[in-house]
């Protein structure tokens, strides 16, 4: 099957049907374990965007957080916050059928506090310097949540059987 051929098949039958151009096809062995297109407009959730859906999808009916061993296909260059999914799932790989600018004459979403052209150079700000206002309120208690979960992770503070990275394991 020509997975990517199918994720841009999926992203233009949600457009005929009202939707936002985009989906997502998550393989593993050969076989399409989710697939699902941009929910955002027809069902007002913000974070209803393919990878996200996918993803979802995937690790339930794996039964696991990590998607190892899996190539996630996704018709664009993922948004930041589904590059954050993409990166906490730990796929073996993410291919992108498009770029933003190759779109951008057709398609743009402008947000109040971001611009895909800016957003990432706002993860690189200091909290104080972002656009969306942000305010730090410490409480002592809220670490102990942490606390918590480790003393109940056997004093471990890592996640049970999440793949690390080599800079994870050695540090």
């Amino acid at each position: 099957m020509d997975f990517v051929q199918r994720t841009i098949d999926l992203a233009r039958a949600n457009v005929l049907d009202g939707g936002r151009p985009f989906a997502t096809v998550v393989v593993k062995d050969g076989e399409i374990i989710a697939e699902r297109a941009n929910q955002v407009a027809q069902t007002h959730d913000p974070t209803a965007h393919a990878e996200v859906l996918a993803v979802r999808d995937a690790c339930v009916r794996l039964g696991t957080e990590h998607l190892t061993g899996a190539t996630i296909y996704v018709l664009a260059q993922p948004c930041p916050m589904c590059l954050g999914a993409l990166y906490y799932c730990s796929p073996d790989e993410v291919v992108f059928v498009t770029t933003r600018d190759a779109y951008e004459p057709h398609y743009v979403d402008d947000r109040k506090y971001f611009e895909l052209s800016t957003f990432y150079d706002e993860f690189a700000k200091p909290w104080q310097e972002r656009r969306l206002p942000m305010r730090h309120e410490p409480r002592e208690n809220a670490v102990d949540v942490y606390r918590l979960w480790q003393d109940r992770n056997g004093g471990d503070r890592r996640v049970p059987g999440a793949p690390v990275s080599d800079g994870a394991a050695q540090g």
